[in-house]
């Protein structure tokens, strides 16, 4: 049986896990009655992190994106489908092999997941100067240790 406190503190970090996940997410959409917004197009979480993977990335097949989100490859292809219909993303022939088809960002939404990107990071700033130096400090080393637990799992 787990004692009490280590179920306190996997609460907590679960708890507090959410509220950063979603001012993450609020910063990165403009969060509007729970959907994001981007190019006048409502986003789902889901689709506005196909979005961010992809301006990490520069581009992806589907099966290796579906790996990146955690999500089962007729999912990503169905959220690649709808961001397509939207603009949002292209497909394209590998230069390497013509079989596999890679997803990419249009222009105007890689200008946008660079807005989100810079918004997040400012956020993040913004925290970093809230809790102090060696607090922020002490958060780095900790979530280098996540990392490295994190890493072994995968």
């Amino acid at each position: 049986m787990l004692n009490d406190k280590k179920v306190d503190q996997a609460r907590f970090i679960a708890r507090v896990g959410r509220k950063l996940k979603n001012h993450i997410f609020s910063i990165q959409s403009g969060l509007q009655n729970g959907r994001a917004s981007c190019q006048g197009e409502e986003l789902s979480m889901a689709q506005v992190q196909v979005l961010m993977t992809l301006q990490s990335c520069g581009g992806s097949t589907i099966s290796r994106l579906a790996e990146q989100l955690k999500v089962s490859p007729p999912s990503a292809s169905t959220m690649v489908d709808r961001l397509e219909d939207k603009g949002f993303l292209y497909r394209e022939r590998s230069t390497e092999d013509r079989r596999k088809v890679v997803v990419r960002l249009s222009k105007q939404a890689a200008a946008q997941a660079e807005q989100m990107e810079a918004a997040v990071l400012a956020a993040f700033l913004d925290l970093v100067e809230k809790v102090g130096p060696e607090t922020a400090q002490k958060w780095c080393e900790v979530l280098e240790r996540v990392e490295q637990v994190l890493a072994k799992q995968e």
